[in-house]
């Protein structure tokens, strides 16, 4: 079966025209969104990116590669696997996708109740970051709620006057003040569904309470 025609074989000379021939695909987006935070197998991405089938995130893979949107790169020994990373210009797509999840909140048809990887929950964090009054340092570990036995993905905050990090390698000396564990459908209601932190199952607390609400208040949606 033949694949679309790009804008660009239209005579379409607009860049965003050319951004959605590279991005615009289904699917294409997504696995962007799945390595922004750092690199991933191919069993990774299949797994974080639910739905999607292997041949079909093979060919993304493929086209986000030869459009040097990401490289497949091979980790040594005792790793000893391939893994794909976005490249500097692909690592840009994050202002993308941050910029289409501050767009999309206003939605009347988004599905609020859905679940959310790790990776992307730690995104929409991200993209409503903000500075906040007191500096504080937490370990982050979230569990996937779509998928039973899922192991915890760890991620650090950085809250501070200057600005708040969140990611898995968010610049920091100092050890965590406090540790949150949460489910990731228990995380999103407090951040993104306003619930109230303690009366949220799926999530514990160790070390400084104080310290989660200031990254809760420092990234959680404001509607």
């Amino acid at each position: 079966m033949a694949g679309r025609r790009t804008y660009g074989s239209y005579n379409d000379g607009c860049a965003a025209a050319h951004a959605l021939d590279v991005v615009g695909d289904r699917w294409t987006m997504i696995v962007v969104r799945e390595l922004l935070l750092g690199p991933k197998r191919f069993t990774q991405l299949q797994r974080d990116v639910v739905g999607i089938g292997p041949s079909v995130l093979a060919q993304r893979l493929h086209e986000l590669e030869q459009h040097g949107v990401l490289v497949r790169e091979h980790l040594p020994a005792p790793a000893d696997v391939d893994v794909y990373a976005l490249t500097a210009w692909g690592q840009r797509l994050e202002a993308v996708n941050t910029a289409l999840s501050q767009w999309a909140v206003g939605s009347p048809t988004l599905p609020w109740d859905a679940d959310m990887s790790p990776d992307t929950l730690v995104l929409a964090m991200r993209a409503h970051a903000r500075p906040g009054p007191r500096a504080a340092v937490v370990e982050l570990r979230l569990t996937d709620s779509r998928r039973d036995g899922a192991a915890p993905v760890t991620y650090r905050g950085v809250v501070g006057p200057d600005g708040t990090t969140l990611g898995r390698d968010a610049p920091s000396d100092a050890a965590p003040d406090a540790t949150l564990a949460a489910t990731t459908r228990a995380l999103k209601a407090v951040v993104i569904g306003g619930a109230d932190l303690d009366a949220t199952p799926g999530v514990r607390v160790t070390g400084s309470a104080d310290a989660v609400r200031a990254l809760l208040d420092a990234t959680a949606l404001r509607r």
